[in-house]
């Protein structure tokens, strides 16, 4: 089986992290097959949002460690610089929303994975764990950048230097992801969620997503000239004409994603 399943359906691509004997950590091959997935996604007009999620109990729990102490693995400079940092990059540039469906334990690098997506899920059960300070090690994968900015600077040091398990239901309390759901439901809401999203104007979503990701570097005023060059952006789109249409004739709109 391939370590990342990939299919696609009702114009959503389904991503699923697929070493479930290894709680779905990383090695080489599955993190250049997400990327080249990722990309698929990107360029696949069919594709107009992006669901990952994990097999098995976890989601991810990051790093495969046998792989860095391989003495003819690729070594920690090579796993970053073209593993993790290739995969943040293209799901915080890719033209659709990346919902992760956080279905058990997300851990180290699968954790800032899940928190780099658009909306984040969670299963009532699933974990959250920064576990790099357990082994001497610095939060990468973006988490240094996205957590404290999601959760605030004293609890993204408390968690990152202590490496506590934190709960769906204090990670959505926190404001570190969208919701939870109990395990029974789970599947079902995060599956009406990305059907939802791919029915919505893509690029519309995408222009938000790239004013949502200036916003953490602009001044007030660069991020105004931005909604303005975004926004007319949007609004020479089909989805626009449609959705304009559709409100004063009174209907649902049907958007393309064009």
């Amino acid at each position: 089986m391939p370590t990342v399943l990939f299919e696609i359906k009702n114009n959503i691509g389904f991503i699923t992290l697929n070493r479930p004997e290894k709680f779905n950590a990383f090695n080489r091959e599955m993190a250049l097959l997400l990327q080249d997935i990722l990309t698929t996604c990107n360029n696949n007009n069919q594709v107009r949002a992006v669901f990952i999620t994990g097999a098995g109990k976890a989601f991810c729990s990051g790093q495969d460690l046998a792989e860095v102490v391989d003495p003819n693995g690729p070594g920690m400079n090579r796993i970053l610089a073209e593993h993790y940092n290739p995969i943040i990059q293209k799901i915080r540039s890719l033209e659709k929303p990346v919902i992760a469906a956080v279905n058990g334990v997300a851990a180290g690098a699968g954790a800032n994975i899940a928190l780099c997506c658009d909306i984040v899920i969670a299963a009532e059960n699933a974990t959250f764990i920064q576990a790099f300070s357990k082994i001497g090690l610095i939060p990468d994968s973006g988490g240094t950048y996205f957590l404290p900015r999601l959760i605030g600077w004293q609890k993204a040091s408390a968690i990152m230097f202590l490496g506590d398990k934190i709960t769906a239901v204090e990670a959505d309390k926190w404001g570190m992801i969208y919701k939870f759901f109990s395990a029974d439901v789970f599947e079902t809401e995060a599956l009406k969620i990305a059907n939802t999203l791919a029915e919505m104007p893509t690029k519309g979503l995408y222009f938000t997503k790239q004013a949502l990701s200036n916003s953490f570097t602009n001044t007030l005023h660069e991020q105004l000239v931005d909604e303005d060059k975004l926004q007319q952006q949007a609004a020479a789109t089909f989805d626009f004409k449609e959705g304009v249409a559709a409100f004063l004739e009174k209907r649902k709109p049907i958007f393309k994603g064009e």
